[in-house]
């Protein structure tokens, strides 16, 4: 039993470190939607993501190329619900969500995830139902930080909360196929899968209307900074440690830890971008803090 518990604390701690590199992540999204196509600025990076994980995979395995039908298709699913996930994400912060507030609206993922998997037979501790209404607390105060006027939802939220449903199909997909599967191998062939049909999204709907104006969009350095930096670190690292740190975890658990990069978002936003954060925004924070420490308390068998 604390073997089970010492694995759990370093899946957890593995999480929060992918938590923090994807909060890192919404600035570089913030700063490439001024500038790159969604289906563009993903499918290069996703495409980086998986070749920066091809050495690892080829170190795991020695034939890496020769992956089981059942473990690819796993892949496969969960990298169409990461392709969903993403689209919908860098949409809203093209459309001008800032990189907290899209943080924030990804995070509600924390409440969907329990749901869903109520309805395909997970079970969750007592804890993380208090827990998952704190964080919604925490959530509408980072969302909501100014007092009066009418709380509306924009374009840009509507997306970044369809992101957050889709988001959470891909949180319970992995959980479904991290056990049975090598984390490198299905992180590198969500990757691909998922940059392929960005991909190819791109060349329709962005390349084939304005060539030039596709060309120019991928010319300013900024654009590559914004892109290798979610490749690289977002991609290849945040999401393997993501696969690796599902393994064990209950995915409601596992969804209120990585629910922190809205935190995090925050926090870069604010050392990068110079956005302050209100009042209500810090309290914010410190709710769903809170929260992730209270669903870290083991139920009583």
């Amino acid at each position: 039993m604390e073997k089970i518990r010492e694995s759990q604390i370093k899946n957890s701690l593995l999480l929060l470190l992918a938590s923090i590199v994807w909060g890192a992540a919404f600035v570089a999204q913030s700063v490439a939607g001024d500038r790159v196509g969604t289906f563009t600025f993903n499918g290069i990076r996703f495409l980086i993501g998986g070749v920066c994980l091809l050495p690892f995979l080829r170190g795991h395995n020695k034939t890496p190329s020769k992956i089981p039908f059942n473990k690819l298709l796993g892949g496969v699913i969960c990298g169409l619900a990461l392709f969903l996930a993403s689209t919908f994400q860098q949409a809203g912060i093209a459309l001008g969500a800032g990189a907290g507030e899209a943080g924030f609206l990804t995070a509600c993922y924390i409440v969907l995830v329990p749901i869903i998997g109520l309805f395909i037979g997970r079970k969750c501790s007592f804890w993380v139902w208090p827990a998952v209404g704190i964080a919604l607390v925490g959530l509408y105060l980072l969302c909501n930080p100014f007092s009066g006027g009418s709380f509306s939802i924009s374009t840009a939220d509507l997306a970044l909360l369809l992101c957050a449903l889709l988001f959470s199909v891909q949180i319970l997909c992995v959980d479904h196929y991290a056990p049975i599967m090598s984390p490198v191998a299905l992180a590198c062939v969500q990757f691909f899968v998922s940059g392929a049909v960005s991909l190819v999204s791109a060349f329709i709907f962005e390349f084939m209307p304005d060539p030039s104006a596709w060309i120019s969009s991928l010319s300013a350095p900024s654009s590559w900074i914004a892109i290798l930096y979610t490749g690289i670190f977002s991609c290849g690292i945040g999401y393997t440690l993501q696969a690796v740190g599902q393994r064990g975890l209950n995915p409601a658990l596992a969804s209120l830890i990585m629910s922190l990069e809205s935190v995090f978002s925050s926090i870069f936003g604010w050392l990068i971008l110079h956005q302050l954060m209100s009042g209500k925004e810090i309290t914010g924070c410190v709710l769903i803090f809170s929260a992730v420490l209270l669903a870290q308390i083991p139920s009583k068998s």
